[in-house]
């Protein structure tokens, strides 16, 4: 692990995913924002390196055994992403922004910024769900296409922006709810309850936390793998 304050977040998540949860502890985003170095990012968000360094230095063995993500087929990657990510996010998005509209309406008045947090979620489905239809739909079946074809079919589909098209779109799209998660938990003081906080306010915080950290991971597995791989089937297809 030498040298890892210069390596990117992107980096330490696919090598070492066992790290994974210390990036997610101090809000560190391996997935939109990435190519960002640990040290840039520490700086960006005011945490102490050393500390960070520390902790993944006692990390040791990880916990839980690491999924082979690199070593899986496009197929294989998109099944996961699917039954693991996809199946959770359209599962959770009702029963969290239910919990939101409860608290909203009976604490509104006492907790404003729980308002916001209703709006920033509900803004949060309207990116995710038709989001993940276009994956579904139109970009997870070209990347099948592509790997699973031979040579003469992944010509005859060889064009410009077949894959990099809807991936640059997805890959926007990710940012964008990356970007209201961030902002939900900057308002909610990283997902922290006041004292006076009834029960289902405090599930909801923990839900979004939830819903954030399992939004880095599906984020990291599309950006960091599935995609480039996709990308350098492409160009192979077309040198040769």
């Amino acid at each position: 692990m030498k040298n890892l304050e210069e390596a990117t977040l992107k980096s330490i998540a696919l090598d070492h995913f066992e790290f994974i949860p210390i990036l997610e502890k101090y809000s560190l985003d391996f997935c939109c924002r990435g190519k960002k170095t640990l040290k840039e990012a520490c700086i960006e968000n005011d945490i102490s390196l050393e500390t960070i360094l520390a902790e993944i230095n006692e990390a040791g063995i990880p916990i839980k055994a690491q999924m082979p993500f690199t070593e899986m087929s496009a197929e294989q990657l998109i099944s996961y992403i699917l039954i693991h990510h996809h199946f959770y996010v359209t599962n959770s998005i009702p029963t969290i922004l239910n919990h939101l509209e409860k608290v909203v309406s009976k604490h509104g008045e006492r907790y404003p910024n729980m308002v916001k947090v209703l709006s920033l979620f509900n803004a949060v489905s309207d990116e995710l769900m038709p989001h993940m239809q276009k994956e579904e739909q139109i970009l997870f079946p070209r990347i099948k296409l592509i790997f699973g074809a031979d040579a003469e079919a992944i010509a005859a589909q060889n064009v410009i922006g077949f894959i990099d098209g809807p991936i640059s779109v997805m890959e926007i799209e990710h940012e964008n709810a990356g970007d209201l998660l961030f902002e939900i938990r900057r308002i909610t003081d990283h997902y922290n309850a006041p004292e006076t906080a009834c029960t289902t306010h405090r599930v909801c915080l923990d839900e979004l936390k939830a819903f954030e950290e399992d939004l880095h991971q599906h984020v990291h597995l599309e950006n960091n793998i599935l995609f480039p791989m996709a990308k350098e089937k492409m160009r192979y297809s077309r040198a040769n």
